[in-house]
């Protein structure tokens, strides 16, 4: 339920709805408000797949510690476990998804390709074409994800594979997937060759969040792989919503099912509405900092959350806590950019997203001319005009930043994110502060010298110009890809059906929208961290 792979797929949702078609979308209770904010229709994911959740604990994907504990594998690291349990989950999702689809009875199906395979397998089951929504910089990207991701757990693909292979349970459901379903489940999938996954390849289409020239250029291994498979890829730029839309935000998944929202309607009233705290400040002239760690690292994921440290090759813990992280990036914002008492109103307007923890902030001094929330209408504000983001990496942070033109530091805390930071330095778009991992005993001064590292390259990229003209020559790029018209043309274009014009007035109902084609079905399922529409 990560909400980076959820909140591209809610403008797209509202615009359907827009020109008069249906949307179905399956995901977790705490995102209902979100998405019915869109027009679509919510169906409760953990509800409609018992197979998965009953006598389980929904997380960030899916139940994974539960089925972890399940399977003895505790003490495995993220890769191996998640590899171990691949078909586990799929076996466990597939029917739940297969009943959703059937009752929708959907023209078309969009999923995250990364944690949303099931709904591709579903949806070829059914003979119904699918979309998967790559929510990263392009298909290269997950080979670098997926280096990355086993580089922080100390092991290889070939290691991964053949743990997996020799995990009696996995081959057990495979088999059942293929004599009950006839799916076709490759072992080695998304690992040979690497980032070639076969979500993509039984895709109709893929889109990505990113525009052509930003994305890095396909392996041969890959290229291969998909020309022959005739995979389609299209790079439509960022996905972004309209303003004071109710958005998916950081992750809490016991006792707090409205975390994971923001409303920016809901902040017109409060004296702190950062909106116009931060038209205040321009119209001061002074600067906006945006500061955001994302969603995974501030929440309760096990693996990458607020109490975790990430896990070593023997399953050990390693590093810092997101805790630790975020609190140190924070804190190197507040010494590059902090002011007290009368210099506050003069010092640059800082903007701090601390996601869902109760009490993020601890003992640390807050600064006068800091507004510090648990969520920030972080599109809007970027629109509205920041001069510098201090991001964690993800790709619609990452690519929505470029979008408005805005410079940034990145302050990665795994995956792609670390794949984004290095992209930043490569296009001259800003500098990265990469995560550190100590040693047992040494967290102390990793903590100093990464606050001191933070600040420093906060200001440096706020002290030069280059920083932000390239960051202006982004936003040029990934505007002419088509963002939200463009991908719902292509959704439609595989129903046979046409889009209606774009420019569609903002209080058009549905019900005066009269498209000149029959009206097509979408639906959307995200089971635990990913969005699949129909």
């Amino acid at each position: 339920m990560a909400s980076g792979h959820i909140n591209p797929s809610l403008p797209v949702a509202r615009a359907l709805v827009r020109q008069g078609h249906e949307v179905h979308f399956q995901c977790r209770e705490q995102m209902r408000d979100a998405i019915e904010g869109t027009g679509a229709t919510f169906y409760d994911e953990v509800k409609n797949q018992p197979e998965m959740f009953d006598g389980r604990e929904p997380d960030i994907l899916g139940a994974t510690e539960s089925l972890k504990r399940e399977f003895g594998l505790e003490n495995d690291n993220m890769m191996l476990a998640g590899r171990k349990l691949y078909n586990v989950m799929l076996e466990l999702a597939f029917p739940g998804t297969l009943r959703f689809l059937q009752h929708v009875k959907p023209d078309v199906v969009v999923c995250c390709p990364i944690l949303n395979r099931e709904a591709v397998f579903a949806a070829k089951f059914l003979g119904v074409p699918s979309v998967a929504l790559l929510t990263t910089a392009g298909p290269r990207s997950l080979a670098k994800l997926f280096q990355e991701l086993l580089d922080m757990c100390c092991t290889t693909a070939e290691e991964i594979l053949q743990a997996a292979m020799d995990f009696a349970p996995g081959k057990d459901s495979r088999a059942r997937l293929e004599a009950v379903y006839g799916l076709e489940v490759r072992d080695n999938d998304t690992f040979e060759p690497l980032g070639v996954m076969d979500s993509i390849i039984n895709s109709s289409l893929t889109v990505v969040t990113t525009c052509e020239d930003l994305q890095d250029a396909l392996t041969p291994e890959m290229d291969e792989a998909y020309s022959k498979a005739g995979t389609v890829f299209e790079a439509v730029g960022p996905l972004l919503d309209v303003q004071g839309a109710v958005r998916a935000a950081g992750h809490k998944f016991q006792g707090h099912e409205t975390q994971g929202l923001h409303d920016a309607e809901g902040e017109k009233n409060n004296e702190d509405d950062p909106l116009s705290r931060l038209q205040a400040a321009r119209d001061a002239g002074r600067k906006v900092i945006l500061v955001s760690m994302g969603t995974v690292v501030t929440g309760d994921s096990s693996d990458w959350g607020w109490h975790a440290k990430p896990r070593g090759a023997g399953g050990e813990r390693v590093g810092l806590t997101g805790r630790q992280l975020c609190q140190s990036a924070w804190a190197g914002a507040f010494d590059a950019f902090g002011a007290y008492g009368e210099k506050a109103d003069q010092a640059p307007l800082v903007l701090v997203s601390l996601g869902p923890q109760p009490d993020a902030l601890e003992s640390m001094q807050i600064p006068d001319n800091a507004l510090c929330m648990p969520v920030l209408p972080q599109v809007d504000l970027l629109k509205a005009g920041v001069d510098l983001f201090l991001t964690h990496g993800g790709q619609n942070s990452f690519t929505e930043s470029l979008s408005a033109g805005v410079p940034v530091v990145v302050c990665p805390g795994f995956g792609d994110q670390q794949v984004n930071a290095r992209k930043a330095v490569d296009l001259g778009v800003g500098l990265q502060v990469e995560r550190p991992t100590p040693a047992a005993g040494e967290e102390d001064m990793a903590v100093s010298t990464y606050r001191r590292a933070v600040s420093r390259a906060l200001l440096e990229v706020d002290a030069e110009t280059r920083f932000t003209a390239a960051a202006s020559s982004c936003s040029e790029r990934l505007h002419a890809a088509g963002g939200v018209p463009r991908t719902v043309e292509l959704i439609l274009r595989l129903t046979g059906m046409e889009a209606a014009p774009s420019a569609l007035p903002t209080l058009l109902t549905r019900q005066s929208v009269k498209p000149a084609v029959e009206l097509g079905k979408v639906a959307a399922d995200a089971t635990a961290s990913h969005v699949t529409k129909v």
